[in-house]
């Protein structure tokens, strides 16, 4: 049988009482509440960064000096494009209304020409949406599906952008 002995000296507990209860100051608590509401926006903050993270859009493509992007096929995608669209000064939607019901097209052909009417671009929309980055001025916006063309004028100011929506029936 083994006894086991300890070598440690024992410890008396000791109270400790104090005359007036202490409570919290109506400061700490404030600071405190403060201090909660700064993280919980931080988290916010964080969280619709990661949203935004998510929903990029496809790359940026060129063509001469023009700048521009186009697609929007899924739910991420096209929560970026419409979130986009204030950053470009012409934003171009595509839409085909089948049996009453408007659905988003892609494949669609846009050309578009400055005032002189000199071709600025000329490319194929791989999606719904066309985001492209165009200088001041006023232009005119071709856009051809399934063999249907249809025109549209777009003024371009300094500030803004001009939204665009094509519909083939």
């Amino acid at each position: 049988m083994y006894t086991h002995i300890s070598h440690r000296p024992a410890q008396k507990a000791t109270l400790q009482t104090s005359s007036t209860p202490t409570f919290p100051s109506a400061a700490k608590s404030a600071s405190q509440t403060f201090a909660r509401l700064i993280f919980a926006s931080l988290l916010l903050i964080g969280a619709l960064a990661y949203t935004q993270a998510h929903a990029e859009l496809p790359p940026l493509q060129h063509q001469g000096a023009t700048d521009y992007v186009s697609g929007g096929i899924g739910i991420d995608e096209s929560t970026a494009f419409k979130a986009a669209m204030s950053q470009f000064p012409l934003a171009l939607t595509f839409a085909s209304n089948r049996d009453g019901k408007a659905e988003y097209v892609a494949d669609v052909q846009v050309v578009i020409r400055d005032s002189q009417n000199n071709n600025v671009l000329n490319v194929t929309s791989e999606g719904p949406y066309f985001l492209a980055r165009l200088p001041a001025g006023k232009y005119e916006v071709l856009a051809t599906y399934k063999g249907q063309t249809q025109s549209r004028k777009a003024d371009i100011g300094t500030n803004g952008s001009a939204r665009l929506t094509f519909e083939w029936k």
